[in-house]
């Protein structure tokens, strides 16, 4: 995202560019399917800091991916048919205290933690494009900042504050810290750093495929990865956004941000988040017209996306990102749904980013 900071200061209008505008202004029918199946155990409660995630067994099998559902966006469609290769995933969503102990093993320093340069950033923006003072060249990333009260939803940066010391240690801002937050998922992560955690765990980030057919858990043309019921305030399936976004969050299900892992029932794989709390990247690029291109083909086995197009950052080739977040509400943005797609540049960070792993065996 740092590139894109100053891309909006330099009067680009697209998507991911908007969200630059915050540094500047602002100094968030059922049944079991083929060949699928979980034989990892789980344990009945988990520890009070866990550093080592479990892994569910996913079987792989054939499965419809996507969805031709009026509640799915356009990149969502058409459903199509595709075949993946059994593997391992992680339960949860990487912790703060997984995160914690990578970066002391390693020495590891994250996106948001270091200051970018201006080489960096002029790279993706178009030709004669002034560059960023010094000033501008801080270490940071985008919080997400509840707002006064009704505002425009097409204007991102009414409730994304570039904050200048936000990491995955400070996830508000230097003030803040992550005491009593170890079970809570690791934002602040760029796709780059997850993968250089992956690495180091010997895993690696799941396929948009391996994603979508884990976190249906078994249920098959299912809109939501719990079933048929949309949630509501008292239908609480998953750490998303009550209230009227951004200003008002009822806080129904216990938080405003991030939730501890597990605090929500698992999916029939007994897989748990794969629906709120935060974003998850995946492996593939992002590509909007990716299922319309495989519109009439056979069955596709183990699709990854290597090159994309993004028409919110085209200068930039976007990850794929997976199962909304705790921003999420159906009247702004639904995509807590196993089909949902999501694009981000690899170099962001946010307040609502993480990730989990899987492994081949």
């Amino acid at each position: 995202m740092k590139s894109h900071l100053w891309t909006l200061a330099a009067g680009v209008a697209a998507f991911a560019i908007v969200f630059a505008a915050t540094r500047f202004r602002n100094t968030k029918h059922a049944g079991q399917l083929p060949g699928e199946s979980v034989v990892a155990t789980r344990p009945a409660g988990p520890p009070s800091v866990v550093t080592k995630p479990a892994m569910a067994w996913i079987a792989g099998g054939e499965f419809t991916m996507g969805t031709d559902s009026e509640l799915g966006w356009p990149d969502e469609k058409p459903a199509h048919r595709v075949r993946v290769d059994g593997y391992w995933i992680d339960e949860t969503e990487v912790t703060n205290a997984m995160f914690a102990k990578f970066a002391e093993a390693t020495g590891y320093i994250t996106t948001a933690e270091r200051a970018p340069s201006a080489e960096e950033i002029l790279a993706q923006l178009p030709p004669g494009t002034p560059a960023p003072s010094k000033e501008q060249l801080v270490a940071g990333s985008l919080v997400f900042t509840m707002t006064d009260g009704p505002v425009d939803l097409k204007d991102f940066s009414q409730w994304w504050t570039w904050t200048i010391g936000a990491n995955w240690k400070h996830p508000e801002g230097p003030e803040s810290n992550l005491d009593g937050r170890e079970q809570h998922p690791v934002v602040h992560v760029s796709w780059d750093d997850a993968v250089a955690y992956a690495k180091w765990a010997g895993k690696r980030l799941p396929t948009e495929a391996e994603w979508e057919l884990a976190a249906r858990g078994g249920l098959i043309d299912k809109p939501y990865v719990w079933g048929d019921d949309a949630p509501s305030e008292t239908r609480l399936f998953a750490n998303i956004w009550q209230g009227e976004f951004p200003h008002k969050n009822t806080e129904a299900d216990g938080f405003v941000r991030t939730a501890p892992v597990r605090s929500f029932k698992a999916n029939g794989f007994g897989l748990y988040d794969m629906a709120g709390n935060v974003w998850e990247w995946c492996a593939d690029a992002y590509d909007r017209d990716a299922y319309a291109r495989r519109a009439g083909r056979d069955v596709i086995a183990n699709p990854l996306v290597e090159r994309g197009f993004d028409p919110r950052n085209p200068r930039t080739l976007s990850r794929a990102q997976r199962g909304g977040s705790f921003l999420c509400n159906d009247k702004y943005c639904s995509r807590y749904r196993p089909s949902a797609r999501h694009g981000l540049s690899p170099d962001t960070g946010m307040s609502h980013v993480g990730f989990r792993c899987v492994k081949s065996p």
